[in-house]
């Protein structure tokens, strides 16, 4: 015979949740919720819920399937529980998740270019005369340093090594301010929009303002990023496809569980909750 069990909530409200008439206990969902982290209490105690009360189902479910577990192991050597494996093969003998064919996995690629595109490569030198924007004066100095090495560069460009070793306080002054290769990303919004805009061989027609302080930045090579074959990228797409369509799959099968079954104390409206875990 089943009970229900009370389960407080953070803000002192009881609350029984049961699934079909089983007793999710209260202590079970204290632990889960480590699994749960959450700005308020309350949330994680939520989702904590929600996670043990799709587990039941699938449990229940593979008690009416007859299932009995099979656990596997992972790359690590660990191995499934037996509530683990009987929720994995529920949802693997009940939720059908299409192939992706070559066809799909060929318009993805066509719309999505962008996502399959080397990123473009900046071979750049720098001088850095650092200060922080917080000191005003060894600011503004700093702004006046590098704006008089910027324009010595203009006028004597081969000296750049030169003054990068004797003025730079970037570790790659005794590289002659060179900072090899660069892609988007590496380094800060300002440095590389200027990058952006200048030619191999061009030096910056300012000092570029970071949160270091100012640079005296050229651009010594650029290679441009290019496509990746589709034949290249294919698996990683078939596997992303893949992936997206099993989890809208589970989703929608944890739907149906839910709709079928009598759960109380506990809500689980939305996609949030309605996921296989």
């Amino acid at each position: 015979m089943s009970c229900s069990i009370h389960v407080q909530f953070p803000a002192g409200k009881p609350v029984a949740v049961s699934v079909n008439g089983v007793a999710i206990a209260r202590d079970a969902i204290q632990r889960e919720m480590q699994h749960h982290p959450a700005s308020k209490p309350i949330a994680a105690w939520q989702q904590a819920a929600r996670a043990l009360v799709i587990r039941e189902l699938l449990l229940q479910r593979a008690k009416h399937l007859g299932i009995a577990p099979e656990p596997l192991s992972d790359e690590s050597g660990r191995h499934e529980t037996d509530d683990e494996a009987l929720m994995r093969s529920v949802v693997e003998h009940e939720v059908a998740v299409p192939e992706p064919d070559d066809a799909t996995c060929r318009r993805y690629y066509l719309k999505n270019q962008q996502r399959f595109r080397s990123p473009d490569i900046y071979e750049a030198s720098h001088i850095l005369f650092a200060a922080l924007p917080q000191n005003k004066e060894a600011y503004s100095q700093a702004r006046a340093d590098a704006a008089a090495v910027l324009a010595t560069l203009h006028e004597n460009p081969e000296s750049f090594a030169a003054l990068a070793r004797a003025y730079s306080r970037c570790p790659s002054a005794e590289q002659g301010g060179n900072l090899g290769q660069i892609i988007s990303g590496q380094t800060t919004p300002e440095f590389e929009k200027a990058l952006l805009v200048l030619v191999p061989g061009e030096l910056c027609s300012e000092p570029i303002a970071t949160r270091y302080g100012f640079h005296v930045v050229r651009l010594d090579r650029r290679h441009d990023g290019r496509m990746l074959p589709y034949e290249a990228v294919a698996d990683t797409i078939a596997d992303y496809l893949r992936e997206s369509v099993r989890r809208r799959a589970d989703a929608q099968y944890i739907a149906r569980l839910v709709s079928a079954a009598h759960i109380e104390g506990i809500d689980l409206a939305g996609a949030d909750a309605l996921r296989v875990h």
